[in-house]
This record gives C-alpha cells, structure tokens and sequence, in this order.
C-alpha cells in the first residue's frame, strides 16, 4: 500500500483523514481519502502499489482503456468526445503557437487524441500502461503506443507539446513524472495537465458518490490551489487554467447512477448546467481543468 505521511503535492505534514470512498468500477471496496490542509489536495491514502493496481483497471466499464459503447453514459462520451477531440487540438495549437510539431501524449489510452493531431500535421508519439488499451490504438489509428516506462529515456528537450488527459491523477510516481516532464520540454513548449476538480461545483454536491474521486485508480485528487503549489514547487508556471465544459455533465451522469442506483439523465445534466453556471462566473470551480504550463 502506498501511505502518505506528507503532501504528495506541497509536501506538508498538515493532513488528515477526510472521508472514505467506494470504488464504484471494479472493486465495491472502500478507500480513505485524505486532505492537506495547507494546500487543499487530497489523496487516496494506502492505495495499492503500481504492481498490484492493475487489477483495478480491469472493467469493461473502463472507458479509456476499451473504448466500449455499452450504456448510456459511454455512447453519449463518444457523441461528445468526436466534438472535442478538434477542441483540443485547436487548443493545442493556440497555447503552442504552432500548427505542426512533436506531442507528446502520456496515458494516450487508445489512442483518438494522438490521431486527431496525427491528422492536424503533428508528429505524434503515445505511452500508455494498459496493452488492451495499447492494441486498440493500433487497431483502429495506427498509433503505437509504447510503454511508460520509456519516459525516462526520452531525450531532452524535445518536444514542443506534452498532454496529459486526466492521467496524472493516475501516476504513483508524481514529482519523477513533473521532473522528467520539464525536462522533455523544449525551452518555448506547453504542457496541458487535464485533471477533475474536487472544490468544483458537483463534487460538492455529490460529496462521497462523486465518480470523479473514482478509487483507487485516481490516487490524487487536485484543486487550482495545490496544482499551482505542485508545479511552484518544480519550477513551472501555470500560464493558464481552462474549463473543461463537457465533464460535468459525464461526471454527473455517471456520479448520480452511483448516488441513487439509476440513470438519471435529467437530474445530472441539471447538476452538470448548474456546476457550469458557477464555473462561468469562477473558473477554478469547473469540474475538470486544463493546466497549461510552461518552463
């Protein structure tokens, strides 16, 4: 089990139990979750190691991992995700400043977004942990996607882009990943860290059925307050803190079928319109945000 007697974002021995959480995907078992309250993180305390969460994963349910259609909530994430897959890509190039060059896209899953960029001009390179996941990029993009731990033998300084989509939640190794992150970086590039937002407005809501918590397989759970403590902490700056629009409504829908058992469409497309209206008005409210940071 992985135990924090610090911070695993601001390094601070102020933490404390918060409240336990149940793994919704896989496992119905229950996870404590708990909060530094020096920065606002929290974090899921004894998860298991990196060799023994695997298992975790294993859902057909997974949707970045299967790409499945099954149910509601993932054929309306595909409806969704054709729409902002160029989003991003537009993003990515804005923040860049770039119509071409070299991506790095860590956790690629199976592998849409690297094919997006792939068709935009970029050239595009993918890791990804979960060879399920790994086979499904080169079945339907062609993209290969290599193993993580490839990371660390990357050379220096050479990419103009790096992207992690609600990945970094996901890391045990968090300040090798941001070290290793800076180092890749070529001196004017961008990284984009997209990752939920527990201070939003339906993760107040939903509290403890809130999917985003989704443990054990997200060990970090960040606010705007300890992201900008985690990269202050290695020398980057956020540039930017963009709203994720659309992951309020996949949250809610899927946060309300956890909160009373049923699919109830309605109800959690309300929550997510509501959780947006507050966004609207104080960005660091939205349910998940894009970071984007720089040397």
């Amino acid at each position: 089990m992985v135990h924090y007697s610090q911070c695993p974002a601001c390094k601070s021995d102020a933490i404390k139990p918060d409240f336990f959480a149940v793994d919704n995907t896989v496992s119905k078992e229950q996870f404590l979750i708990a909060k530094c309250i020096d920065c606002d993180m929290k974090f899921t305390q004894d998860a298991p190691i990196q060799d023994k969460i695997g298992k975790y994963y294993q859902s057909e349910d997974y949707i970045s991992h299967t790409d499945t259609k099954t149910g509601l909530v993932n054929s309306l994430y595909h409806v969704i995700r054709k729409f902002t897959l160029r989003i991003k890509q537009n993003f990515v190039d804005r923040q860049t400043g770039m119509k071409k060059g070299n991506i790095l896209d860590i956790g690629c899953g199976t592998g849409a977004f690297l094919h997006q960029m792939k068709k935009a001009g970029w050239k595009v390179m993918g890791l990804e942990p979960d060879d399920n996941a790994a086979s499904k990029a080169a079945e339907l993009y062609q993209i290969e996607a290599k193993n993580p731990d490839l990371l660390f033998q990357l050379e220096p300084n050479s990419f103009d882009a790096i992207s992690m989509w609600h990945v970094l939640e996901h890391v045990h190794q968090l300040d090798e990943y941001i070290i290793q992150l800076k180092k890749l970086l070529k001196e004017k590039g961008v990284i984009f860290i997209a990752v939920p937002n527990h201070t939003s407005n339906d993760a107040q809501y939903y509290k403890v059925n809130w999917a985003a918590y989704d443990v054990p397989r997200h060990l970090y759970h960040f606010s705007p307050k300890s992201m900008e403590r985690l990269m202050h902490r290695h020398g980057l700056k956020i540039k930017q803190a963009t709203p994720m629009w659309f992951d309020s409504f996949y949250v809610s829908m899927l946060s309300e079928k956890y909160k009373t058992g049923k699919n109830n469409l309605i109800a959690a497309v309300l929550r997510g319109f509501i959780s947006n209206i507050v966004a609207f008005f104080n960005h660091s409210k939205c349910s998940s945000v894009i970071y984007t940071i720089t040397h």
